[in-house]
């Protein structure tokens, strides 16, 4: 299987030509992590809509501009209250069009120097619109108390209703202002939403004279609103935060060799950069000079650090822990692993859920389900039960309170947004709700070979003494020197895996496609492969016998040789990765059946799936036959996923229900083709992932059970008993609540692992 690791630089910014460059890390061994890059989709605009703070005003939004003709495609990031329009320049603009009937406040988003006072505004917008800043509503909470108090103290004194009346308005003002202008207008364009509900509930109890329970109830909801907010935003900004964990800033090297403290966003690709022990990597980079350990957990998820050397790849936001560093930078400062893991999550974040798709068509029907028999309450109440008008108003304004579908409505974002973050916590990156419902549907998963199964990377794994004179130790530094000379794969394994030595070769020839030769001590010597020895006529029974018994477990084998004869053997291969017996254990336990599809011979292939436990092992596939045998797959098992890393696994990766990219050693067009990326390259995440959608789905269903079974409880009390307003404030905000903690659990469970 072939891999194509090669890095793509860019040219430096202006105005940092004068940083020292190194040309070391262009031939770096160990790639950095690949994670799809943000490219902007044609004709896209980006909006803010500062009064869009809740999951059912997005659906809202949604509905009312998916229709419009020429709108390709709709991305909402309520963390920051944004909206992105792909399609033609006029469709966009009859949707910021429709967006402002529907009674939203929508800007152009601010360009790239006022983005970052964008959010701040945006808050300082979101607090105005909705009344929701803390002091206000604690203020407003305490107006309505003292008109419940006021009202149950001095009930007939003559003042006390004026005084009353006057308190419990200010209260409504103070937290309601907000949603009674989205109320309204959504009542004038004939949607009856939450906020519309709001506004018939509170408005009617205040006009039947229950004033000091209409503040209470206004009071109660814009806590509620602002709890529910506080909440869902640390499950959204549980991968934003990883922001804090880059550096702003980076020693630089100089032209003079001096060091430097200079901004990350000025640091061009090819820089060297220094991290000493304690101190956050600031960008991706590879070690040109010094060693270390590197805790890589907030980028891969892995617990222990990992040691580094020259050659091997650092990532921004990981820690230096022992040694000083010089580092070659391969990434610019917005494209590095970990801003283009958060940029992808949050893009996955804008995505919904087919359980959320599902919510809402449920919620866009229940809100008017409810209205309808609100008013069929107030209308046959006095009829039906001989209740008065007014306590029939009054049970139907109850029914109304209950009825909000905040708690259904948020539930499944906040879960399916706890999913995504608590899988990157994990090293995995999910690339959206639906990707995350559906890993728990597997019941068959293609596994490819190499870097996926096996390290990716040749080893020396065993080498020996054919029938000679010459010393052990002497034919291993003959072979070092040989190897050293060549760059070729095989031999750089070999090269590694004997003692360095002193010995020097002479008169270094390649030969091609089959070895190299040089002399050493005034001796010809050969390492080659089977060929080269059949070629000089030096092949035997016993050689064969030795070179079958090893090409048979998947090796690679070199002889050394002279004119006189073979002196020894080298067996190079492909280990297998210390946790994929385990991963491929855990899968079969769950009931997912692995299958092996690989590009390599069907003996290699054997020699390593039999060590990896597969049964069904399958060699010599093209990337044609990978792709109809992920199609052969799920008409056999159902849904199937499919694991690799190379451009030859792109389109199985694509035709499968779940492609999974393993992204440290994956080429940019698998990760993009794939619908997951396992970051550490650890086979064992997949069952992970594959655990998380079903704990994720339990927790989805458990928040729809809780949010309507509460409210069919209250639903019952509101008409045949005493259910008070505020009561049914009560009622609505602990089922917001409860599903908000409930899916924050896979958010806490991440951490704690």
């Amino acid at each position: 299987m072939a891999h194509d690791h090669s890095h793509h630089t860019e040219p430096a910014p202006a105005g940092v030509a004068e940083a020292h460059a190194c040309g070391a890390c262009c031939g770096a061994s160990d790639p950095v992590p690949s994670v799809p890059a943000s490219a902007p989709l044609t004709g896209g605009q980006r909006f803010r809509i500062p009064a869009m703070d809740c999951a059912s005003e997005e659906s809202e939004i949604r509905r009312a501009v998916e229709g419009i003709p020429g709108v390709l495609g709709l991305r909402f990031q309520l963390g920051e209250r944004s909206l992105r329009i792909d399609g033609e320049p006029q469709a966009a603009q009859a949707a910021v069009d429709v967006i402002r009937k529907t009674g939203f406040e929508i800007q152009a988003w601010p360009d790239a120097v006022a983005s970052a006072d964008a959010g701040r505004e945006s808050d300082h917008d979101h607090d105005a619109a909705t009344g929701s800043g803390l002091p206000r509503l604690v203020a407003a909470l305490a107006l309505a108390t003292a008109a419940e108090g006021l009202s149950f103290l001095v009930p007939d004194a003559p003042w006390s209703t004026w005084v009353g009346l006057a308190i419990a308005a200010a209260a409504i003002a103070l937290a309601g202002l907000g949603t009674f202008r989205k109320g309204l207008s959504a009542l004038r364009h004939g949607r009856l939403n939450i906020n519309a509900l709001m506004t018939v509930a509170v408005a009617g109890a205040f006009v039947i004279g229950q004033w000091p329970e209409a503040a209470m109830v206004m009071a109660l909801y814009a806590i509620a609103e602002l709890i529910e907010a506080r909440a869902v935003d640390r499950a959204r900004n549980a991968i934003s935060g990883l922001l804090a964990l880059s550096p702003e800033t980076a020693y630089l090297r100089q032209p003079d060799g001096s060091w430097q403290s200079v901004p990350v966003g000025n640091v061009p690709i090819g820089a060297t950069v220094r991290v000493r022990p304690g101190e956050r990597v600031a960008m991706d980079a590879v070690v040109t000079e010094g060693s270390t350990s590197v805790n890589q957990a907030p980028v891969t998820g892995e617990s222990l650090p990992l040691d580094k050397v020259p050659g091997d790849a650092v990532f921004a936001g990981t820690i230096n822990q022992t040694g000083t560093i010089e580092c070659c930078v391969t990434a610019a400062a917005s494209q590095s692993t970990l801003a283009r893991i958060i940029h992808a999550v949050e893009q996955a974040q804008g995505s919904r859920a087919p359980t959320q798709r599902f919510v809402d068509r449920f919620a866009a029907i229940y809100t008017p389900a409810v209205f309808v028999l609100a008013l069929a309450v107030a209308i046959a109440g006095p009829w039906l039960f001989g209740w008065t008008a007014v306590v029939a108003v009054y049970k139907a304004l109850v029914l109304l309170v209950i009825a909000c579908p905040c708690a259904l409505v948020i539930s499944t974002p906040v879960t399916v947004v706890s999913g995504l973050a608590a899988a990157a916590k994990r090293g995995v990156l999910i690339k959206g709700g639906i990707h995350l419902e559906q890993a728990r549907l597997l019941k068959a998963i293609a596994l490819d070979k190499t870097g996926t199964i096996t390290e990716g990377k040749p080893r020396l794994v065993e080498w020996e003494m054919l029938p000679t004179s010459l010393p052990k130790p002497q034919a291993e530094h003959i072979t070092a020197a040989l190897a050293a000379h060549s760059d070729h794969p095989v031999s750089r394994a070999i090269a590694a895996g004997l003692t360095p030595n002193s010995v020097e070769a002479r008169n270094f020839a390649v030969l091609s496609g089959r070895g190299i030769e040089a002399d050493i001590d005034g001796q010809r010597y050969v390492l080659g492969n089977h060929r080269l020895i059949e070629e000089r006529g030096q092949c035997s029974a016993e050689i064969e016998a030795v070179l079958h018994r090893h090409e048979q477990a998947g090796r690679t084998v070199s002889l050394l040789a002279t004119a006189s004869g073979v002196l020894a053997l080298f067996a190079v291969a492909d280990t297998i990765k210390p946790s994929s017996a385990a991963a491929i254990g855990e899968l079969k336990a769950m009931g997912i059946t692995p299958v092996m599809l690989t590009g390599d011979n069907q003996a290699t292939a054997e020699a390593i799936g039999r060590e990896a436990g597969l049964t069904d092992i399958r060699g010599n596939l093209l990337p044609e036959d990978k792709l109809a045998a992920i199609q052969a797959m799920q008409k056999q098992y159902g849904a199937t996923a499919m694991t690799g890393d190379g451009i030859n696994d792109a389109p199985a990766l694509a035709q499968a229900d779940v492609g999974v990219a393993m992204g440290a050693a994956g080429t940019d067009i698998a990760v993009e083709a794939a619908d997951v990326v396992v970051m550490n390259d650890d086979l064992r995440r997949i069952a992970e992932t594959v655990r998380l959608s079903q704990r994720t789905h339990a927790v989805l269903w458990q928040n729809i059970a809780l949010a309507l079974g509460i409210k069919a409880v209250f639903l019952v009390l509101a008409l045949f008993d005493n259910a008070s307003m505020w009561m049914a404030v009560f009622a609505d905000m602990g089922a917001s609540l409860l599903v908000v903690f409930n899916g924050l659990r896979l958010l806490h469970n991440a951490e704690r692992s």
